[in-house]
């Protein structure tokens, strides 16, 4: 538990710094490990494609190593009316007969500068031939601030798991991290670097976090192929993590995901 509180005292006070309203952030809105457009394991309060594009769609992919064992993760989702967002992946897990369908839906609240988000996600575990069910509810706020004149973003994440193997009926859902673009006048906004904390993982089943026992620290680069200016119109995003980072369990992952306006 001390440690956990740690942790968290890390990321909150890394996040009100981050949030000094000095300089706005690019908004460069990847994809979890999920398929919602947030960090790594928490959801953001933004949606894909939430000012650029009527309908827009990300198609990703990440596979997580832990341990020897390789979790496969595709994931794809839907932008709509620059308000709403819903998301689906399967997480191939690790072992035989072992396999997760996530399905999640947001909606972005008019108001502002801050981006808020209301959603909820749907996992359909599969265990040795066993089906459980859980499904998440949230509300996410996700606001532009800078660090060391570095645009960044930080994210909050409040909500509440129910179903099958859930946290139990008093815990409360909490996670929040931030995107910090690295040094612009060198990297020329193609690198970011993207960090969260919370204590629910992208899933009950989530291979290389141990979210539900002490909470869990991500950390990782993001690489913005798209801040190139001919790419502009697209999304192109390269992802090298570390999820729980700061534990003995830690693992690795790497991602990508691309997107397109389609009206």
């Amino acid at each position: 538990m001390k440690n956990q509180l740690r942790y968290a005292f890390l990321v909150v006070g890394l996040g009100l710094v981050l949030a000094a309203p000095q300089l706005a952030a690019q908004s460069l809105k990847g994809m979890s490990l999920n398929g919602a457009t947030g960090l790594m394991s928490i959801p953001s309060g933004r949606i894909g494609w939430e000012h650029s594009a009527d309908l827009g769609f990300d198609l990703g992919y990440h596979a997580i190593f832990d341990d020897g064992d390789t979790a496969h993760i595709p994931k794809a989702s839907l932008s709509l009316f620059k308000l709403a967002e819903v998301s689906f992946a399967y997480d191939t897990n690790t072992g035989d007969d072992n396999e997760d369908i996530l399905i999640g839906g947001k909606i972005q609240l008019p108001t502002g500068r801050t981006a808020v988000a209301v959603g909820g996600n749907v996992h359909a575990r599969q265990r040795n031939d066993n089906s459980r069910n859980s499904q998440q509810v949230y509300l996410a706020a996700t606001y532009p601030g800078s660090f060391f004149g570095m645009p960044a973003e930080t994210t909050m994440v409040v909500g509440k798991t129910f179903g099958d193997d859930g946290p139990g009926e008093e815990a409360i859902d909490f996670g929040m991290g931030f995107d910090l673009q690295l040094f612009p006048d060198v990297f020329q906004g193609y690198v970011h670097w993207i960090n969260d904390f919370g204590n629910f993982s992208y899933s009950l089943d989530a291979v290389g976090a141990n979210a539900r026992d002490r909470g869990v620290f991500n950390t990782g680069i993001r690489i913005d192929i798209a801040a190139n200016p001919a790419l502009s119109r697209y999304k192109f995003v390269i992802d090298a993590m570390l999820t729980d980072a700061l534990d003995e369990n830690r693992a690795f992952a790497l991602g990508l995901a691309f997107g397109a306006p389609i009206l």
